[in-house]
């Protein structure tokens, strides 16, 4: 395997939203490459702890090597990091702490094999975890033309999903769609000619619908989002970067929510529903990216950091 690179995003400004201390337990969900983790783990004293949560193995197998001179208490599990609520309460423990990167790693993106790129040719498979049994080449193939056109339009915003549906539809019904350039060259063949002029590859809103789909990407962070406040200490952070509008939206609106639950008519004058308030948002409007980090990795140019503190 070669070595897994990831360039992270808005590093600096991600492990200072921590506000991490040196004793306290710190939670990566998204541990990819270890670098993130890392930051985490040398602020940390021996009395510190860090857990790690990755559902790549490529990426589990790095953190264990990357991390191992770390002096704190460290500990990988390969899974999602849904799973850290369940870890924290069967540990007994609650975390000062929580980083989640909601980016595909460089590694998974130029590794062809793993089939998340529309510029080389290797089997339609998208899958972070190699475990999993859907891939891309199930959706492409196994979905229905309206549940194809939905999923391109509402998590690619792909404005010609309709007739790349219906083309994939047709190809189809004579032939497995197996490879990612052999779906590339079909969505370009669905859209007119001043779609193909744009700067933007062709395929690019597609392959990244199915990513997200293959991973029940969107599923993950609201199931992590309605679970990790209880295991959260007071004072504790949460720190998330997204790159899809989707996923900002269901950060930025749980956030305000456990800001502010009162379900109460604006009318009452006292609040009746007991609802009480779980911290506050420290990121009224996200952090992006400058224009420097830009210019150093194009690909930061979606991301968005929001930050809750709890109460």
């Amino acid at each position: 395997m070669n070595e897994f690179e990831h360039i992270p995003v808005l590093f600096k400004e991600t492990i200072d939203s921590l506000n991490i201390r040196p004793d306290g337990i710190y939670c990566d969900g998204t541990a990819g490459g270890g670098n993130h983790s890392f930051a985490i783990g040398s602020k940390l004293s021996e009395k510190g702890r860090l857990l790690c949560t990755d559902r790549d193995m490529d990426a589990v197998n790095e953190c264990n090597r990357k991390l191992s001179p770390l002096s704190c208490g460290v500990e990988i599990f390969h899974t999602t990091y849904t799973s850290i609520p369940e870890i924290l309460t069967e540990k007994g423990i609650k975390a000062d702490g929580l980083l989640l990167d909601l980016g595909v790693s460089s590694h998974q993106l130029d590794e062809a094999e793993r089939g998340f790129s529309y510029m080389q040719d290797a089997p339609l498979d998208m899958r972070m975890n190699r475990e999993d049994s859907l891939t891309a080449a199930d959706v492409v193939n196994g979905y229905g033309e309206e549940e194809l056109a939905k999923i391109f339009f509402e998590y690619g915003e792909e404005r010609y999903s309709r007739q790349i549906a219906s083309k994939i539809c047709k190809i189809r019904a004579n032939e497995r769609i197996e490879t990612t350039l052999q779906l590339s060259d079909i969505i370009k063949s669905a859209m007119p000619a001043k779609a193909l002029r744009e700067a933007q590859h062709p395929a690019k809103r597609v392959f990244q619908a199915l990513r997200i789909e293959v991973n029940s990407e969107l599923t993950q962070v609201e199931t992590l989002l309605e679970n990790i406040f209880p295991v959260m200490n007071s004072g504790g952070r949460i720190s998330i970067i997204t790159f899809h509008s989707l996923e900002d939206r269901i950060v930025k609106l749980a956030f305000a929510k456990a800001e502010k639950p009162c379900t109460c008519p604006p009318s009452f004058p006292v609040c009746v529903c007991g609802k009480v308030s779980k911290g506050k948002v420290i990121t009224r409007k996200p952090i992006v990216p400058s224009q420097e980090e830009l210019e150093m990795n194009p690909r930061s140019r979606s991301a968005k950091l929001r930050v809750f503190e709890i109460v």
